[in-house]
């Protein structure tokens, strides 16, 4: 089955995303066991883009920057927290706070290369303002299967004895603030819609149903990694119970030889 386009934006964790998303050692390193989602071996495979007009490596550095731009531009401190502010009727309204990074996963094809998905960030950038800063393409993340994959499965692949799902898609990070007015550009449901469709489009892909036709939530990486991780870490607990009730028979069993 072939998969369809889709595109899920969240705020970006800046504290986490660069280093998932670049691979660095000490996030292999912490990730230890529970690497049961990254293949190192295909992180070869992996591409990445930074914008050249970026203008600093570090996405802290530069939401520090965009910071100082709001309080230049607006006279007032960005409001990075949510907040809470009574309505007309008197009820209480959380407002969420300023996002200016942003996170894009969208899901691509084996054979998408890194100028498509650059492709689909300079026409979110004509159509809306919102600036890619790097993009990552990821060809090393997926699951293992439990046995072989089913017959119209054509994405699956064996390595070694095993088979692996993979999870083919890339990480698009936008800064989404207007630095001229120092506000956030402003995205309603219609232009989501439209960004579907472009991903679709530029990226040679059928594209997904919108979440309110199929009454869906979108599953972000965090939660692929998270359902993966549970069931192997549940696995792993009922094989050391087992090996743990092994050794207790086998301790009875030598004092009444005893």
């Amino acid at each position: 089955m072939a998969t369809k386009s889709s595109i899920h934006i969240k705020p970006c964790n800046i504290a986490s995303s660069e280093a998932h998303n670049r691979r660095t050692a000490e996030y292999m390193r912490n990730i230890g066991e529970s690497r049961i989602y990254v293949v190192p071996e295909l992180s070869t495979d992996n591409e990445q883009w930074i914008n050249p007009s970026f203008g600093t490596p570090e996405l802290r550095t530069h939401y520090d920057n965009i910071k100082q731009i709001v309080k230049e531009k607006t006279g007032r401190a960005m409001q990075e927290k949510e907040r809470e502010r009574k309505g007309k009727n008197g009820r209480i309204i959380k407002v969420a706070g300023c996002s200016p990074i942003r996170e894009g996963v969208l899901l691509i094809r084996p054979d998408t290369t890194l100028a498509d998905v650059r492709k689909f960030g300079e026409e979110c950038q004509r159509r809306w303002g919102i600036t890619p800063l790097q993009i990552f393409l990821h060809k090393d993340e997926g699951h293992w299967l439990n046995g072989q994959p089913e017959a119209e499965d054509k994405e699956s692949f064996q390595i070694g004895s095993r088979w692996f799902k993979p999870n083919y898609h890339a990480h698009i990070i936008f800064d989404w603030m207007n630095h001229e007015t120092g506000k956030s550009r402003k995205l309603n449901d219609e232009d989501m819609a439209i960004m579907q469709t472009l991903a679709s489009d530029i990226l040679l892909m059928e594209r997904g149903q919108a979440k309110a036709v199929t009454g869906k939530e979108h599953l972000e990486r965090n939660d692929f990694i998270i359902e993966k991780q549970k069931a192997e870490l549940q696995r792993i607990e009922e094989t050391k119970r087992h090996k743990e009730q092994q050794v207790s028979l086998a301790e009875q069993e030598l004092k009444q030889v005893k």
